[in-house]
């Protein structure tokens, strides 16, 4: 009696012409596919890293004990009560509130105000001011960003502090005695002049510090990008990574699909 194969039904057994003829079509296939896929690997390896963060100046509100909770609203909108402390943080952060650089120096309205008599009509408001470190500087130094206007005494571009890392302010508190419904824009304009903002509103610079820039964008390596719709487009002028690599998949999926199909009709 014949013993049963073990081949699967319609297919060669083992040992057959045909087992063979499959085995090197596989390797063929595999021959072909193996480098593009590490070309598409290598191609998304290339690709930019993400952004580490923004540079800018973050706004927090003093709480009991020293700590400090984020503000949601802006300066121009929030309105300290009389003995808030208002804190200001500028650094190299992720863009997302509570997870920015705080101010270093716990904020105590009692200390910070104690020389400023209260008066009638009118309400103390403690300020504290972290300019940040070198690191948290970059490159930022400058002469002051177009499409930005000053508040304050004095130009920006005349006695403003620059973002060198050989010229990062020290901290420093203040305290601002002013209208009982004075914003924290008008506190900070108080104590911390000059002030500068974009064409947006957004406070770019406090006592003029920095010189330039406004939130920008600062890559993995810690050089600035251009903010979003920034006419400097010097950045986007080499071929995109992603579109390459997505070609070089499409090309070896359509190459594998290819010898398939001439494999059916050429067994």
């Amino acid at each position: 009696m014949r013993p049963a194969s073990h081949a699967a039904p319609g297919g060669p057994g083992p040992g057959l012409p045909g087992g063979g003829a499959r085995a090197r079509h596989r390797t063929a296939l595999a021959a072909l596919l193996l480098p593009l896929l590490g070309a598409v690997l290598l191609l998304a390896s290339a690709a930019p890293a993400q952004a580490a963060g923004y540079r800018y100046w973050s706004f927090w509100r003093g709480a009991e004990g020293g700590s400090w909770t984020y503000q949601q609203q802006g300066p121009s909108v929030a309105v300290p009560p009389d003995g808030a402390v208002d804190g200001w943080r500028f650094a190299l952060s992720p863009d997302g509130g509570q997870d920015a650089a705080k101010p270093r120096t716990a904020g105590s309205f009692a200390e910070i105000c104690a020389d400023t008599p209260a008066q009638e009509g009118r309400k103390r408001v403690a300020v504290v001011l972290d300019f940040g470190t070198a690191e948290d500087a970059g490159s930022a130094a400058g002469s002051s960003a177009s499409g930005s206007s000053t508040s304050g005494s004095s130009a920006v571009g005349s006695s403003a502090v620059g973002s060198s890392a050989a010229s990062v302010p020290e901290q420093r508190t203040a305290c601002a005695a002013v209208a009982p419904r004075a914003t924290s824009a008008e506190v900070l304009a108080t104590v911390a002049p000059p002030l500068r903002y974009d064409t947006n509103g957004l406070l770019c610079a406090i006592a003029g510090y920095p010189k330039a820039g406004c939130g920008d964008q600062v890559g993995a390596a810690g050089a600035a990008q251009p903010a979003a719709g920034s006419a400097d487009q010097s950045t986007g002028s080499g071929p995109d990574v992603g579109l390459i690599a997505g070609g070089a998949l499409v090309a070896v999926l359509a190459g594998g699909a290819v010898w398939q199909a001439r494999r059916r009709r050429h067994p």
